[in-house]
């Protein structure tokens, strides 16, 4: 398991990425794109220093949002996605979405799994 990226939910795409632009090196921005089996839209950030920001706006994200939380989730990639997600399970991680191909990464698929530790999106090489 490698860490990937960490997942930040928002209201407005464009504002999010606007105040993250003026606080962070941006090396390169990709999207926005819209996948429709999450039904929510993303842009990714990469910082000069290669650290992954994904900025999440939809229906996905409306009930955290409504809480003020903005910090989402955590990715990693991990080279047998059903195998890690069984292994999360067995340690008590519940499935909030089971795995199924992401737009954003090119139909690579992921999963969200709710832990301990707040929420991880798995990410298949």
């Amino acid at each position: 398991m490698k860490f990937h990226h960490v997942g930040i939910a928002c209201h407005d795409l464009n504002t999010t990425k606007e105040w993250v632009k003026s606080t962070h090196p941006i090396h390169e921005e990709k999207g926005p794109v819209f996948d429709d089996l999450q039904n929510a839209s993303f842009i990714t950030l990469r910082t000069k220093e290669g650290f992954l920001i994904e900025l999440i706006s939809g229906e996905q994200v409306s009930n955290i949002l409504k809480r003020g939380i903005s910090l989402y989730h955590v990715c990693y990639v991990v080279h047998d996605l059903d195998k890690t997600i069984n292994d999360f399970r067995e340690k008590g991680a519940l499935i909030i979405s089971a795995a199924k191909p992401s737009r954003l990464f090119n139909g690579k698929r992921i999963a969200f799994l709710n832990t301990p530790i707040g929420i991880i999106e798995l990410l298949e090489e």
